[in-house]
Order: structure tokens, then C-alpha cells, then sequence
């Protein structure tokens, strides 16, 4: 399991997933599918989400009703902003729809 911030046109969101990165096509396919097409992603160590999270985290990773490949940890960027530190996060990878890559 991998945890990121992803930083989006809607501002920042927190999630866990399965995927070995987060650039990874299937993982990219299944976010485009909830409206997050374009964004920066930083990966957060887990074990630091787990701490930084609790029992929240706890809740989160065992919810059955989601799938292992993308849980939403956060929804409120303002918390994660206030959580992490960015040099606790990883190096920043970015992700933008082809579609705006051949328009410039």
C-alpha cells in the first residue's frame, strides 16, 4: 500500500492505493473515471499517514465497500496541507491528459 497528496485543479486530496505508482495507466484510467485528470503527486511514506491519520487510517484501509487500487483518505486538502510537511514528502510527479500535451 502507497499513500499520496495529490495536488489537483480542486485543490489537494490524500489517497491510498495498491497501484506501485501512481502514474501507473490502470491507476491514472481509474482517477480520470472520478474527474481528477490532471494533478502533482508527492507519495507520503505510510507509515507516517498511518501515524499522522490514526484510527482514521485504520478505518479507511479496512473499509470493504472500497477497492484496494484507490481509497480516499482525505478529501480536505487544507488538513493535509497541515499535516505534512513537504519535506516529508517524496519527489513530485506529474500527470496531465495528452490531450493538453499536443495543444501546446
Amino acid at each position: 500500500m502507497k499513500a499520496y497528496m495529490l495536488i489537483t485543479g480542486s485543490g489537494a486530496i490524500v489517497i491510498l492505493t495498491s497501484h506501485a505508482s501512481v502514474l501507473d495507466p490502470a491507476l491514472i484510467r481509474k482517477l480520470a473515471g472520478k474527474g481528477i485528470e490532471k494533478f502533482i503527486a508527492c507519495e507520503i511514506p505510510i507509515d507516517l499517514a498511518r501515524e499522522r491519520y490514526g484510527a482514521h487510517f485504520a478505518l479507511v484501509q479496512g473499509d470493504i465497500r472500497e477497492t484496494d487500487d484507490l481509497r480516499v483518505l482525505d478529501y480536505d486538502g487544507s488538513r493535509a496541507f497541515k499535516l505534512f510537511r513537504f519535506d516529508e514528502l517524496g519527489p513530485s510527479q506529474v500527470q496531465e491528459p495528452s490531450s493538453l500535451r499536443a495543444a501546446s
